[in-house]
């Protein structure tokens, strides 16, 4: 496709969905504590309290609890469904941020979910990634079983043609191949995480006090990411299980203007559900098939945008502990997670407000780099930290 080619990208059935209150996923069934365990184990945060009955027994909940991260487990579509409103023939999407809003009730076993949505705004930039490209954000908002608002996310879908992501990737070159690492550096990369999972295991049940400005968090590292890891991570998500949801109200995510090779078989989907299933076949099926991932412009396998996300919030609630509390996070998403690559999330401690009626408040400044020190995502968070 030549330059003067570039569709220019008509807006007008998005604007049709602007403050529109809309339908899509629910779920028929409550919460279950495997669903919790499972999450956990999908996102390789392995804290005793979303998992183990015995440790969690003895903690402040005294049960499993799930981490604020299986928030975003609560919905169909991670959240992205209000972003993801209006045809626009031929376009794919990437994850481009999360902003979070935790009201306080915890989730646990026993309780449902349900989603309220609404897509918010849009604006259509420039791009170096695919010419003309649309930042639209939807807010997905969580409902338990006695009305109380577990907390609300603002989702940003990046709405892109995907021919043209892929012709300006011009072949992707060495960007194909998955990076090599040595038995010397895989060994210490494994150093690194068990190191990491001390940082908060060794915390038990206790509280986490005596935090100043100018505290640098301990790295977390994850990966080198494989296929397998990408396929684990999308099995811990409750809504890719058969018969786990249904349809209400209106949504246009299934008709947003998908390439046909990423698009859901739903006639199909009615004798084998693996047509609908988005990751064999659909939406993310990229995400673990590289011939699908070069056919949007990515040069390889990649992970998942919500994953990032949650890798995020685990790593804040992992450091604030049990007796601590993300109570907002807004991370913009610049670069995905490639098979081969690993991450590497840090942050620092820039304020403590010490006047809140809830306690110390501390505000982070947090970043997500790959191996080579490319920045994946980044911004700031607020957490809620016990007082003494």
């Amino acid at each position: 496709m030549r330059q003067a080619e570039i569709p220019q990208m008509d807006t007008r059935e998005v604007d049709k969905w602007l403050g529109v209150p809309l339908g899509g996923g629910q779920f028929h069934d409550d919460i279950h504590v495997n669903d919790i365990g499972r999450w956990a184990q999908g996102m390789q945060n392995p804290n005793p309290l979303h998992f183990d009955r015995s440790f969690a027994a003895e903690s402040v909940f005294g049960r499993v609890v799930a981490p604020q991260s299986f928030t975003v487990n609560c919905t169909v579509g991670h959240g992205a469904v209000p972003a993801i409103q209006g045809y626009i023939d031929g376009t794919h999407m990437l994850f481009g941020g999360d902003e979070w809003w935790f009201s306080g009730p915890r989730v646990f076993a026993g309780d449902k979910i349900r989603s309220e949505r609404m897509l918010y705004d849009y604006v259509v930039k420039q791009t170096k990634f695919a010419g003309p490209t649309m930042f639209s954000r939807g807010d997905t908002t969580y409902i338990n079983q006695r009305g109380e608002v577990i907390g609300k996310q603002r989702s940003t879908s990046i709405r892109y043609f995907a021919e043209e992501a892929a012709r300006r990737a011009d072949g992707y070159g060495e960007a194909r191949e998955d990076p090599v690492w040595s038995d010397e550096e895989l060994a210490d990369l494994e150093k690194r995480k068990l190191e990491y999972y001390r940082s908060f295991l060794d915390l038990e049940h206790e509280k986490r006090l005596f935090v100043e400005v100018g505290e640098k968090l301990p790295t977390r590292p994850i990966g080198p990411h494989t296929v397998m890891s990408f396929t684990t991570e999308w099995r811990s998500y409750s809504m890719n299980v058969w018969g786990a949801t249904y349809e209400e109200g209106a949504s246009s995510t299934h008709q947003a203007g998908w390439l046909p090779e990423m698009s859901r078989d739903e006639e199909g989907g009615k004798i084998d559900p693996a047509n609908i299933d988005g990751l064999y076949k659909g939406p993310s099926r990229g995400h673990v098939q590289p011939r699908y991932a070069r056919l949007i412009g990515m040069p390889r396998s990649y992970g998942y945008g919500a994953t990032m996300g949650a890798w995020i919030l685990d790593y804040l609630a992992n450091w604030a502990g049990e007796h601590g509390f993300v109570i907002h996070s807004d991370m913009k998403y610049t670069g995905p997670a490639h098979t081969g690559d690993a991450t590497f999330i840090d942050a620092e401690v820039t304020a403590v407000e010490h006047d809140s009626t809830r306690g110390p408040v501390a505000t982070l400044a947090v970043r997500m780099t790959t191996q080579t020190g490319a920045t994946m995502a980044s911004g700031q968070a607020e957490v809620q930290l016990p007082s003494p």
